[in-house]
């Protein structure tokens, strides 16, 4: 019996505490309603606003955009609004075909090689020229002092004679007889009293010849050879093939130091044909604030030693400029990574 009624007691319990809950719940829930009445709801609809940010904000810059030589050719004044490339100058992208791949180069037929030129010339060493040679000073020589007319006596011609002409040579006298009579006749007699005729004065001398200066020979810039390349690309303006490209410091200084490196390899390359071999020779280097090339070392080479030695000696024996200071800050402790591939191909 004691059990039952525990029970009991304990389910009443139960029961009135959760009456006691829920009725402080009610309660605290009345006195919020009444305190904080409900907003209203703002019958106004949503507007949604679409902003183009393209507009707005500048094109996207690669942080490191690769280099590119512009050819002298195809040069513009203006940057391209999309600047794929780093270059010595500005150009505009241009294709002679349509677009034919996803590239940011034109569209070309050519031959199948690892890199990019745009068009086909032949190599040219730089020469300096030679000016022409200054004409000689000439001093023309001194005129011959003029013959004084001298007057003489002429004698008194004396009376003779008329003399008896002779006869007409018949058709058939010799030829040398017809000669004489077609003689010059000898001059006429002048009465004594008449003034002397001045001597005519001599002709002047022909001027001397003067030997023409040689002509000048013109300078020549230097040029690396070039072959047309195949290229799949996806622009679409039409002209003279070409991409979007940027001048900047560093890309003309770039230009610089390929010309100096590339002139001295063609040098020696010409020279040497007969002990070099076909091949691909890549060299690292650097050059430093006063244009000096350090740490300079073959990465790979496919062709002979004799071909590696040229590449090597094309570095050493360039005539590389100081890196212009703006540049300088610029770059990794003041110094440009130079990174060549020499490639030579059977003809």
């Amino acid at each position: 019996m004691e059990g039952k009624r525990e029970r009991r007691q304990l389910f009443w319990a139960v029961l009135a505490s959760i009456f006691v809950h829920l009725l402080a719940a009610f309660s605290l829930a009345a006195f919020n309603l009444s305190s904080s009445p409900l907003a209203e709801l703002d019958e106004k609809p949503l507007e949604l606003t679409i902003m183009d940010l393209s507009a707005t904000s500048p094109p996207a810059v690669p942080v490191n955009p690769p280099y590119m030589e512009t050819d002298p050719t195809k040069e513009s004044l203006e940057e391209p609004e999309e600047k794929t490339f780093e270059s010595n100058a500005n150009s505009r992208a241009a294709s002679n075909l349509p677009a034919a791949g996803d590239a940011p180069l034109p569209t070309q037929e050519g031959e199948d090689r690892p890199f990019i030129d745009m068009e086909t010339q032949q190599s040219s060493l730089p020469s300096e020229g030679a000016a022409a040679q200054p004409e000689p000073d000439v001093t023309p020589p001194a005129p011959a002092p003029e013959p004084t007319a001298i007057a003489m006596e002429t004698p008194k011609p004396q009376a003779t004679e008329a003399p008896t002409p002779a006869p007409l040579p018949e058709p058939s006298a010799a030829p040398d007889q017809l000669a004489m009579l077609t003689g010059t006749p000898p001059p006429a007699i002048r009465d004594p009293g008449e003034a002397a005729t001045p001597v005519p004065d001599a002709a002047p001398s022909a001027a001397p010849i003067v030997p023409r200066p040689r002509p000048e020979r013109p300078a020549t810039a230097y040029q690396p050879e070039k072959q047309e390349t195949r290229i799949r690309g996806r622009i679409s303006d039409r002209g003279s093939s070409s991409v979007n490209a940027v001048g900047t410091p560093l890309g003309r200084y770039q230009k610089v130091v390929s010309d100096a490196i590339g002139s001295r390899w063609y040098y020696h390359t010409k020279n040497n044909m007969d002990l070099i071999s076909i091949g691909t020779a890549t060299i690292e280097a650097e050059v430093d604030a006063e244009g000096k090339v350090q740490n300079l070392r073959v990465l790979s080479n496919d062709a002979n030693e004799a071909f590696a030695n040229i590449c090597l000696q094309s570095f050493q024996e360039a005539r590389i400029p100081p890196i212009p200071p703006e540049l300088v800050s610029t770059l990794p402790d003041g110094r440009l990574q130079v990174n060549f591939s020499f490639t030579l191909y059977a003809n």
